[in-house]
């Protein structure tokens, strides 16, 4: 039986989702609950495959299991056996062809940036404490700047195994929320380092600039890469 799996997880202690030797990843805890939980488990895909420190409200992935817990008590029972810091939301059961990763369509990021004075501790590892003058007016023209489809190498890493940098954005919306200045941001697909490097140059660079760079420039011209602990991967829509 194929699964779809519905995940959220804190990502402040782990090197990312993707499973690597001697150290600590999403992936790698989730393997281990599998194995607990189902007499076998095989391709395991997700939808996105977040860097280190990044968070998940609800990462989506898909497996083949055979045997162990039924399909209604899957959750509660990797749940049981996941640490505190990653949470199965929802188990169900997907078509046999069902691939997290290469049926998504869409997936949408929240960017966290929290403007109170003085930092909170609650906030430490949930979002980029940034208490310095901002251009709330210019931050929402670069926004709506990266509605449509443009080449978005500038904002990924030159060293990348990325063949292609076009990418979609359906809707890039800037929100105040109390103390917190959030980029909600929705596209086919992402590129490595992409939002965050597109956070961090809205920061530091006038709309005008950011125009130029989507043009397919050299990473070099963007800005810097905003840190991991304030981004979410939100949803994924099939």
């Amino acid at each position: 039986m194929r699964l779809r799996l519905t995940l959220e997880y804190d990502g402040t202690g782990f090197r990312g989702w993707a499973a690597q030797p001697g150290l600590r990843t999403v992936e790698g805890v989730l393997q281990e609950a599998l194995g607990s939980v189902f007499d076998a488990w095989s391709e395991l895909r997700v939808a996105g495959r977040t860097d280190t420190g990044v968070h998940a409200l609800a990462q989506v992935a898909s497996v083949e299991i055979e045997g162990g817990a039924p399909v209604e008590r899957a959750a509660a029972a990797l749940n049981a056996r996941l640490p505190d810091d990653v949470a199965v939301s929802a188990a169900e059961p997907a078509a046999p062809d069902f691939d997290a990763r290469y049926l998504a369509r869409a997936r949408s990021y929240r960017y966290r940036i929290y403007r109170r004075a003085e930092r909170s501790s609650f906030e430490t590892r949930r979002s980029w404490w940034y208490p310095h003058p901002l251009a709330e007016e210019q931050l929402a023209e670069s926004a709506d700047l990266l509605l449509g489809e443009h080449d978005f190498r500038a904002f990924t890493p030159t060293e990348t195994q990325h063949k292609v940098f076009t990418r979609t954005v359906e809707s890039a919306v800037w929100h105040r929320r109390e103390h917190a200045l959030e980029l909600e941001l929705t596209a086919d697909s992402f590129l490595r380092h992409m939002v965050r490097t597109l956070v961090g140059t809205m920061l530091e660079l006038p709309p005008q600039e950011l125009e130029r760079l989507l043009e397919g420039r050299e990473r070099s011209e963007a800005g810097t890469t905003a840190p991991p602990w304030g981004l979410y991967l939100v949803s994924v829509r099939y």
